[in-house]
């Protein structure tokens, strides 16, 4: 099969559980109000996209490249990122819904997550290096072995950290977060 290749184009309010979207490569491409859950965005290169206000939950991204690709008041329930090609992979995140999704062992470095919620988010193994935290709802967030050198989580909330298994030198933290770094030694701060 020929691989389709749209560049420029504005996709708006289609619902592609019904109306599958072609394996194909997107480039410079907008989603708005478009409802993608599970449905298979597998196979498919999405270059300086834009994703606003659409409903990703559960679809399948498996060999999907995202790259310098940005979500905007999405609703991304449970995608397993981990899947994806990890070759150029970069992400923007802001007002997105994030719970039970996966970075598990993603490289992405310098990545921001702009008032997020990433409850029970699967960060283990990956490399955060440098990247933005803001006002972001952390709730039963999985950091373990995580590169979290020069991180900022001074406006997040809810995270519990474990400074003995995550990398964390030069991260920041505001002092009312400072209880989620102390939380498994079951002390109160007051």
């Amino acid at each position: 099969m020929e691989e389709k290749h749209f560049e420029g184009d504005v996709f708006t309010q289609i619902d592609f559980t019904r109306e599958r979207l072609t394996e194909s490569k997107y480039d410079n491409c907008s989603f708005v109000k478009c409802s993608f859950a599970d449905s298979h965005l597998s196979n498919s290169d999405f270059i300086e996209c834009e994703f606003k206000d659409c409903d990703l939950s559960n679809a399948q991204i498996k060999n999907t490249a995202f790259k310098d690709v940005k979500f905007a008041d999405c609703k991304m329930l449970g995608l397993n990122f981990a899947e994806c090609k990890p070759f150029l992979l970069a992400l923007g995140l802001s007002g997105c819904q994030l719970r039970l999704s996966s970075f598990y062992k993603l490289k992405l470095k310098n990545i921001k997550f702009t008032n997020c919620s990433l409850q029970e988010v699967d960060f283990t193994e990956a490399d955060l290096t440098n990247s933005l935290f803001d006002n972001c709802d952390l709730s039963r967030a999985l950091f373990e072995n995580t590169i979290l050198e020069k991180a900022d989580f001074r406006t997040s909330y809810n995270y519990s950290i474990d400074p003995e298994i995550n990398r964390i030198r030069k991260a920041k933290f505001s002092k009312m977060g400072i209880e989620g770094l102390l939380d498994k030694h079951d002390i109160e701060i007051e």
